[in-house]
């Protein structure tokens, strides 16, 4: 029987996003990986590298998923950015796992992240919407493009990223993620809405 590399890597990847996310680069072994995938650990080795390149790769796939699932390159005012703010919500309702893996890289610290030119390069295209659209008076340029797009972006996430600080803020009501869409939507409308 033929063996299905392209298989094999799909769950190789699969059970690192589990893993990491769980554990971070840390706390998470390749061996651990390779048994939730079924797959002898050499072949981990050999389709990826060492611990650091996989976590490198397993993050930019997630990073590139969310760039296909939610993009952004144009913005026509407030109501388009709300509608983005709710996206980036919803995808991370349905991946949490990006969160989590966002949250481990931020706390290794490093000084240069893995692939960084290229996901800067994505985010200068999120931050150009905004700048384009504050040029052209739809939406608020109170603030530089660049901290706009990264507070809508950080409020979408935020709550995935804490969500024991949202129960206990929301202790008296508990929000519903409805609720959180419905208030994270009307965020992004006043900070993207440009003075009358």
């Amino acid at each position: 029987m033929a063996w299905n590399t392209a298989e094999t890597k799909r769950r190789l990847k699969e059970s690192a996003v589990a893993e990491f996310a769980a554990h971070g680069p840390g706390g998470t072994t390749m061996e651990r990986i390779a048994r939730r995938a079924g797959v002898n650990k050499e072949r981990l080795y050999t389709y990826f590298g060492d611990k650091s390149q996989l976590f490198a790769t397993v993050l930019a796939d997630e990073l590139n998923k969310v760039a296909a699932a939610v993009p952004l390159e144009h913005l026509d005012g407030p109501e388009a950015v709300a509608a983005y703010a709710a996206a980036v919500y919803d995808y991370h309702a349905e991946h949490p796992e990006l969160t989590r893996l966002l949250l481990w890289e931020g706390l290794l610290d490093l000084p240069e992240v893995p692939d960084e030119e290229t996901r800067t390069d994505y985010y200068r295209t999120k931050v150009a919407a905004f700048a384009r659209a504050q040029r052209a008076n739809l939406i608020s340029d109170d603030l530089p493009a660049a901290d706009l797009a990264f507070l809508i972006l950080a409020l979408a996430g935020w709550w995935y990223a804490v969500p024991q600080m949202a129960r206990m803020m929301h202790a008296d009501e508990p929000a519903t993620p409805d609720t959180a869409r419905a208030g994270l939507m009307r965020a992004a409308m006043k900070l993207a809405a440009p003075k009358a």
